[in-house]
Formats: C-alpha cells, structure tokens, sequence
C-alpha cells in the first residue's frame, strides 16, 4: 500500500483545494478577520500574497473575502504589483484597523486558515496506523544497524503492526531507545496535517516544524492531482503532507505537554504531544523518570490506549475528542512491575525485554565498532578484554559498551600523539576511566 492510497482511493481527494467560502468550512466573518489581523501588520501585500499566506486559493475564496473588506471600506487598494486583481496591493483603512484590533483582542493568530476539528478526526481516521502491515524483511532492515536475535526481531514485527502499545524494559545500556527509535524507519509513508484546527472558534496549531518532517517527494505543500472530469486538481494548502510523526521525549516530560496549552498572550493553542504523535511514532524515553508519578502519568493514558480516543479541555471548560492513532512507546531501565500495576499492563499490547547480550552478541558489536574506525581485532584482542574486564569482576556485558570502550582509546590515543589501536595498554587504560570501581 503506497502513502498515497490510505483508505479508498487517493488521500488527498479528501482535501480538495476549496473553490467557493463554503468549502473552507469557515464563515466570512471569520476569514474577513484573519485576512485583516495580516494586513494590519504587513500592509502593501498583493491578493495572491495574502491567499499565499492564509493558505487560500484566490480565485473564488480570497476575492470574496477582499471584495466583502473594500466594500465594507475595512481595507483600500494602494496599488499593483502586476496586472489584474491579483496584482492589487492592500492598505488597511483606519475603520479596519479598529476591527483589526478586535479581532487581535480575540486571538492573535496569523497564519495558514484553519481546519474544523471535525474534518481533522476524519482525515486522522483516513490515515490510521492500522492500514500499515510490517513483514520480516522490514523489520530486519530497519534493525539492521544492531545485533539482536531472530527471536527479539520476530517479537518487533507484531507490536509495530498492532499499531497500539509496546512497552521495552530491561537494563540500560543494551539498545531500548535505539531500537525504539529505529521503529519509525518501519512505519513508511507519508500523512497530511493542519496548520491549524478549529473548534468553537477556538485555535489550535498542529503542524509542528520542530517535531514534523515535510515530506520530499514530489510537491508536499499543494501537489496537484488528477480530477474527476480530466484536468488537475489541486490539494488543499491548509494541510501539510510530512513523513509519519515520531514524537521522541524522555525525563523532561510534564503532564502539561499532554493536554491542550493555552498561550495566554496569543490566546491560541499548542496541540498536546499525542495529538502531534496521531498517525505515527510516539516514543517515552526513561519511563519512570519523570517528574510526575508514573502512575499518573499512566492513569492519562488508560482511556486513550483502551477506546483509541482522547478527550481534551478548552479554557471555556468544553471537552473535545480527537482519535488516539498512534504506536506509543514506553521504554524504561526499571522494573515494570515497580513502576505500575498489572490491570495497566494488560492494557499494553506488547512487552518485551531487552537483556543483556552474550558473548557470541558482545563479540559482533564490537566487530562492527571496528570495522567502522578501521581498527583491527584478533581473537587474543577480545580474550584478553573478556577474561580481565568482565570475567575476573563478574561484570555484564552491555550492548553500549563496545562502542564506549572505543571511544575512549581514541581519546586517549589522541592525547597521546598516537594512533588508536587495540592495544592491551589502551584497552586496560579504557576500561580504568570508563568503568566506575568501586
């Protein structure tokens, strides 16, 4: 199933760009405000600009709203840039500038027209996690940079294609976070999401540049598609086509983030983490280290995990719903059963272990660690290191410590004025600043 054929039929037949006011979804008035809150700040800007900046199309939605201000005398034309219409430049007359303010008192919100909440949940439901499907070959290639066994591998593929919850535990040091990581490079595809939604004139912004990836190929702003009768139709622009979201966060994670957060100088909303997460990857790191209780960290996700909804508050008090469609990933040093009770645990599809490697795994990572500095290891080499600085003090091998006892021989190589080898000098000299001894 390609990024492009989610549900039935193309996705983007589901985002038209609008041809007329009542395609928006949104009210004259509405928009008569947006476009006004953007003059009033960046005067002289043409009609094709404006309609660039409200992610609008000209023809048959902009000019209404510019014919509707000049003829309400909130806006005056200053001039040209070009021929036509589409051409005229914009000033804001000082009985506009009154309404401007208004509507700035209201929320300060200038960008990208919004979408109705409501055709946001159905787009999200278009998308869903559930159409994907991993096989074998995926999940071996996405895991291809670590050394796991068949069986750890096998137990990946099903958590991913629930499209619901995995948690990963076991000690640190041995690939949790790695791996969780690597997830996303098996959720292939791309999805479309608002700059912005709106419900009960209230604004809140979703695209996030920080956490959303635009997708690169083709034309991800507003690609044209084949229409019904010939010809093309354009995308609607007020939706961003990014590659499947991957939401990573760990100990710095506060209740707050998971609700709706009212920015009292915009008077405007940052969408939660999970709803930014809808339709991909999202990823607690160092579960158990937060500020909060994990146990009320976890009580916030019982009904999300168990209806596939969650249920989000407005200043005014009003509670909206929005899908739940995302894998969400839990990821702790601890023991599970420390950190929360068995009724929540049954309410995670997929828990697995990640334990601490053999030797026979050891010995591979290491081999690769080399390989990628251009060192040399020998049979003696790794004999040497397992019998003097594990067996001898019954230390475990960790998954990270390959890599970490080599990059230690680097800097002390190149403190030292030589080149790094696989030394016994460098490795005992590694082994002493990089262990903590009691």
């Amino acid at each position: 199933m390609t990024d492009h054929e989610l549900g039935s039929g193309p996705i983007e037949q589901h985002i038209p760009e609008p041809r007329s006011l009542d395609d928006t979804q949104l009210s004259l008035g509405f928009l008569a405000d947006l476009t006004l809150k953007l003059i009033y700040y960046k005067s002289d800007m043409s009609s094709v600009e404006i309609a660039e900046a409200l992610a609008l199309p000209f023809v048959g939605v902009m000019e209404r709203v510019l014919e509707f201000l000049k003829r309400e005398e909130y806006v005056e034309i200053s001039g040209a840039k070009g021929f036509g219409e589409r051409g005229y430049k914009w000033v804001i007359s000082s009985k506009g500038g009154e309404r401007a303010l208004q509507a700035l008192d209201r929320d300060q919100y200038i960008g990208a027209a919004p979408v109705p909440l409501d055709h946001y949940n159905e787009m999200v439901n278009r998308q869903t996690m559930g159409e994907l499907k991993v096989g074998p070959a995926d999940v071996r290639q996405a895991l291809s940079h670590l050394v796991l066994t068949g069986e750890m591998v096998n137990r990946l593929g099903p958590a991913v294609n629930s499209g619901r919850s995995l948690f990963l535990y076991g000690p640190p040091g041995n690939g949790k976070t790695v791996m969780a990581k690597s997830i996303i490079r098996m959720i292939k595809g791309q999805v479309y999401v608002p700059h912005a939604v709106i419900v009960d004139g209230q604004i809140i912004r979703v695209f996030d540049a920080l956490n959303h990836r635009r997708a690169t190929n083709g034309n991800p702003g507003n690609p044209r598609r084949e229409g019904p009768i010939g010809g093309s139709q354009r995308t609607d622009a007020r939706w961003v086509k990014i590659e499947r979201p991957e939401i990573i966060v760990g100990g710095e994670l506060a209740m707050a983030s998971l609700d709706l957060v009212f920015d009292p100088i915009s008077k405007t909303y940052e969408a939660p983490l999970q709803m930014k997460a809808n339709n991909g990857l999202f990823v607690i790191d160092d579960f158990g280290r937060q500020s909060m209780r994990p146990q009320d960290l976890l009580n916030r996700w019982i009904v999300p995990l168990e209806l596939r909804t969650d249920f989000l508050a407005l200043q005014t008090g009003k509670k909206i719903e929005i899908p739940f469609d995302e894998l969400i990933v839990f990821s702790t040093n601890l023991d599970p059963r420390d950190l929360v009770d068995d009724a929540f645990l049954r309410r995670i599809r997929h828990k697995i272990k990640v334990d601490y490697p053999d030797e026979k795994q050891y010995y591979q990572i290491l081999q690769r660690e080399c390989a990628a500095r251009n060192l040399e290891l020998t049979p003696e080499v790794f004999v040497y290191l397992m019998q003097k600085h594990y067996i001898a003090l019954d230390r475990p091998l960790r998954s990270c410590h390959p890599r970490d006892i080599l990059d230690q021989i680097t800097d002390i190589a190149t403190y030292m004025g030589m080149r790094p080898t696989l030394s016994r000098q460098f490795i005992d000299a590694a082994c002493e600043t990089y262990f903590a001894e009691v």
